[in-house]
């Protein structure tokens, strides 16, 4: 996997955290991910089809969740409720959009992210490697999933 289409999204989870959301945020070391279950309740996937196709998944817990679309809102939110879900698909979305200014395939198109709550499955592409970044996110964590093929 090239590492051309996975640092644009690592770049902007990081532009969005240091300008949008006020919250400690730390980029861990890369891993390969052996299983395809997400690491967490919540994720918001962003498909990527065209020359390039794939997905990237952001999954965080409910409490960081909370934290972070709290600080996007600017108010505390004690549930997951609607607020909570628009708000991590508002970053996710942000995120997506601050990836396809730096991304490099020009006939490739970001879907808008979905954001997926409970127990579920990620449809990872099949016999792709899943580039899995864990992230320090307030306090807790996050992780980025990353499942990118070039397409002849």
């Amino acid at each position: 996997m090239d590492v051309r289409y996975i640092n644009p999204f690592l770049v902007a989870v990081q532009n969005i955290f240091d300008t949008m959301i006020d919250v400690p945020f730390t980029l861990g070391k890369p891993t390969i991910k052996m299983d395809k279950a997400p690491s967490h309740s919540i994720s918001s996937i962003i498909g990527i089809s065209g020359d390039v196709s794939g997905c990237v998944v952001i999954s965080l817990s409910e409490e960081i969740s909370l934290q972070l679309a709290s600080a996007l809102l600017d108010e505390k939110l004690k549930e997951l409720n609607g607020d909570c879900t628009d708000a991590i698909g508002e970053i996710a979305n942000m995120i997506a959009g601050n990836a396809k200014t730096d991304f490099p395939a020009e006939k490739t198109s970001i879907s808008v992210p979905t954001v997926v709550i409970g127990k579920h499955k990620v449809n990872y592409p099949s016999g792709l490697p899943i580039i899995s970044i864990p992230c320090e996110v307030g306090s807790g964590r996050m992780v980025v999933d990353v499942a990118i093929k070039v397409n002849s």
